[in-house]
């Protein structure tokens, strides 16, 4: 079964490379384009894509915007992956702020677009932890009490450290001489508790509460 993935950006080059990238493997399929943020909800209504490519610039209605509407339209939206020129930029942040699942280099190679696309096409986020901790330092807010709301226990908040710092499960199962499915039940208590839907807006909380100060 095919992935389906929609792109959207407002450089025809670009939306033509990507498609070129993504329709040569057996198990993706770009099933539409976009030009505007405008044009992104009726087509994923229409289409309904598991993966949205999301430029973040754009004139009318960029990235983050779109990305905010299409997390309030569906109780299950597809997973948004943005698209971007410079990784230290304001707009990725608030992009993933907005509940994007991670951010791509314009400049990533074929096989790197390919692996980002079957990441969060899987429901697994594409975190970048030290673009992550930049991108915190500079653009987050501070303070904030939404660690302490959550109320995580000793364990998930060990876990929640840990998932700021880039690893898989079954590197923090190693971590913690835990077993894979534990640590994965820990990480899902986490994100419940955030009401967040995945580690990137896990590891965005965690930094703009305090719990993990943004260094380096």
């Amino acid at each position: 079964m095919s992935t389906d993935v929609l792109i959207v950006d407002d450089d025809e080059l670009i939306r033509v490379g990507l498609r070129a990238i993504i329709d040569a493997q057996p198990d993706l399929r770009v099933v539409g384009e976009a030009a505007d943020g405008a044009e992104v909800p009726p087509l994923v209504a229409r289409l309904r894509p598991r993966v949205v490519l999301m430029d973040v610039r754009m004139p009318a209605i960029d990235g983050i915007q779109a990305t905010r509407l299409l997390l309030a339209a569906s109780a299950d939206p597809p997973r948004v992956l943005v698209v971007t020129t410079f990784e230290n930029d304001e707009y990725v942040y608030e992009a993933l702020r907005a509940g994007a699942s991670g951010f791509l280099l314009k400049r990533a190679r074929p096989a790197e677009v390919v692996t980002a696309v079957r990441a969060v096409a899987a429901g697994d986020s594409l975190l970048f932890p030290a673009a992550i901790r930049r991108l915190a330092g500079a653009y987050g807010s501070s303070g904030g009490d939404r660690l302490r709301a959550a109320r995580l226990t000793e364990r998930e908040a060990e876990v929640l450290r840990l998932m700021t710092t880039g690893l898989s499960n079954t590197e923090i199962a190693g971590q913690l001489v835990v077993g894979v499915e534990t640590v994965k039940t820990h990480v899902g208590n986490v994100l419940a508790k955030l009401g967040v839907r995945d580690r990137t807006q896990a590891v965005i909380a965690a930094y703009e509460s305090g719990f993990v100060v943004p260094t380096g």
